[in-house]
């Protein structure tokens, strides 16, 4: 029998937890899994149990980014202004900025200490 699935700290995930949510909410949450980096698992349990979600650059991160930057752009042409955008679109904007902010903010402590 093979060895059964543990998470980082050696427990056994063994429960099941389902929900529904709209198309709208589940694009919300893949775009967010995806800018994250993380498995959606692992992304919705850090949000559920308000841990957090560090984002650790690599090149899938640094794809997302890219690729979310430029569908946004497109879409902000289409509004005239920001009152108009769509709550998911906020969300999305927001998430990408504390990114940035904590990626600016990592480069500002590696100029600090050199």
């Amino acid at each position: 029998m093979s060895e059964k699935a543990r998470d980082g700290q050696g427990r056994w995930r063994n429960k099941t937890i389902a929900f529904r949510i709209s198309p709208e909410e589940n694009k919300l949450l893949e775009d967010l899994v995806r800018l994250s980096g993380l498995t959606k698992q692992d992304y919705i349990i850090n949000r559920v149990l308000d841990r957090g979600v560090n984002v650790y650059p690599n090149p899938r991160v640094q794809k997302a980014l890219r690729d979310t930057m430029k569908q946004l752009c497109g879409q902000l042409h289409n509004y005239k202004s920001i009152n108009e955008l769509p709550q998911e679109t906020i969300c999305v904007l927001e998430f990408i900025g504390k990114i940035y902010d904590g990626l600016c903010e990592k480069k500002r402590k590696e100029v600090i200490n050199g």
